[in-house]
């Protein structure tokens, strides 16, 4: 290397020397170059050695699927409720509209955002939270508490009252129509507060360009309805009409979860344990309440987890998806691609440290619907995915590894019972603010994955 810090030529001959001397690298170059580097990383002694069988399994349903969309935090949440809502209806498979609930968080988000914009209207442009919310004033992705909001204000829907559309399936096209709106209705209102315009007709304007992302809605995904008849079918062939509902009537009455007792546990090491925490900004309902985690050690995630799942219910949570992933064999673990083996150089970075420097955040949302147990510890565990039943591990069922739970879990929702005297200690504390793009925000800030 060069006294000033620039690559030397001297230098670019030595590496090619030292690379083009040692014969496993030119194998491994002809490896990598021709084929798939999941191929030629993938541990096989990890993929002999895991079984797929678990000492609890709750599901017998079909996986779902939420196609070229970011939606998986209400995927996972309504199929969390499906098992429920399927016992009480004795139905053999039966779902919850995604599209509807999804209709509601494009809408209340569009004018959370909006009042963001108002709130901020004397903060330079180049306010980085200002900056940070313009950069994607729309997204597909969410949080539990954010679903939650969702459901206790809207209510929810069976799929054949709701049913996809063409842009539920696929947002791309729809959410870059929404973004535009939004930034140039964002642009227009700080316009107003620059001039000093009262409050009152800044509101009033903000109402008019709200009656225009309804418009939007409505094209691409459908209206959704005031009141609906439901009527079914069971799998006994008995047939059941409850007539004309609302969808709050609905979901009062077909979900069994308590939803509303429920708590999001996070394991973040770069902060205190026990302690509660919330992000700026992360909010899809005006004047709803806020998303609150509790951050907990890993074990206690793991104890909890295995705990809930033991008891009968699958649990929602958020982790790292797309790390050490093999969608195919729908398998996780912390080792499945020997890269550090492959390149010959060490990473060097824990959980921490991954969070820290961006290498790792959540980026998916799920649900547990089983676990392995052995002599009282976990060894590994059962996922629905929300990826389809094709080329996606077992018809939509994924294998972790315990060891991956370690690594890249970050968030479980849990019944209020589950907490330990020390947790419930820790939900009294005051939340710290963390900023709006910390990785703790980044559920919900995610675009599709699939």
């Amino acid at each position: 290397m060069s006294s000033d810090g620039s690559v030397s030529l001297e230098m670019i001959q030595h590496l090619r020397e030292r690379f083009s001397q040692d014969p496993t690298n030119k194998l491994l170059q002809n490896a990598l170059s021709n084929g798939h580097l999941i191929d030629v990383a993938l541990d096989r002694d990890i993929v002999q050695s895991t079984d797929s069988s678990f000492s609890t399994k709750l599901d017998s349903w079909t996986a779902t699927n939420q196609r070229s969309s970011g939606r998986c935090w209400l995927f996972a949440a309504l199929n969390l409720f499906r098992p429920g809502a399927m016992d009480m209806m004795n139905m053999k498979d039966f779902e919850f509209s995604q599209a509807h609930i999804h209709f509601w968080d494009k809408f209340e988000r569009s004018n959370c955002f909006l009042e963001s914009m108002i709130e901020m209207g004397n903060r330079d442009i180049g306010d980085r939270t200002v900056h940070f919310l313009l950069s994607d004033p729309i997204g597909d992705g969410g949080q539990w508490n954010m679903a939650m909001n969702l459901i206790r204000k809207h209510g929810l829907v069976p799929k054949s009252a709701f049913p996809e559309s063409k842009s539920s399936s696929a947002t791309r096209w729809m959410n870059a129509s929404l973004k535009d709106l939004l930034r140039s209705s964002a642009c227009e209102l700080r316009d107003m507060i620059s001039r000093d315009v009262g409050l009152e007709e800044v509101r009033a304007r903000k109402k008019e360009m709200i009656g225009g992302v309804w418009r939007l809605l409505c094209m691409h995904l459908g209206t959704p309805p005031e009141r609906f008849s439901w009527q079914w079918r069971d799998k006994d062939d008995v047939f059941h009409r409850k007539g004309e509902m609302t969808p709050l009537e609905f979901s009062s009455q077909f979900v069994s979860v308590d939803w509303d007792d429920y708590v999001c546990l996070v394991h973040d090491p770069r902060n205190d344990m026990y302690k509660t925490y919330t992000v700026d900004r992360l909010q899809n309902v005006a004047g709803g309440p806020p998303v609150v985690y509790l951050n907990v050690p890993i074990e206690e995630m793991k104890r909890i987890t295995m705990e809930i799942i033991e008891d009968g219910l699958p649990v929602w949570m958020g982790c790292d998806v797309g790390k050490q992933m093999h969608r195919k064999r729908g398998l996780w673990d912390s080792n499945l691609y020997d890269l550090q083996g492959l390149y010959g150089f060490q990473y060097g970075m824990d959980k921490r440290d991954r969070l820290i420097h961006g290498q790792t955040v959540m980026t998916h949302a799920m649900l547990f619907t089983g676990v392995d147990v052995v002599d009282g510890s976990p060894r590994r565990w059962r996922v629905e995915n929300s990826w389809g039943t094709k080329e996606s591990g077992d018809k939509g069922f994924f294998t972790m590894n315990d060891n991956w739970f370690d690594d890249y879990m970050f968030e479980i929702a849990s019944p209020s019972s589950k907490l330990s005297e020390e947790m419930r200690k820790g939900l009294e504390t005051s939340a710290t603010m963390l900023p709006a793009w910390d990785p703790m925000g980044s559920l919900a800030r995610r675009g599709p994955l699939f």
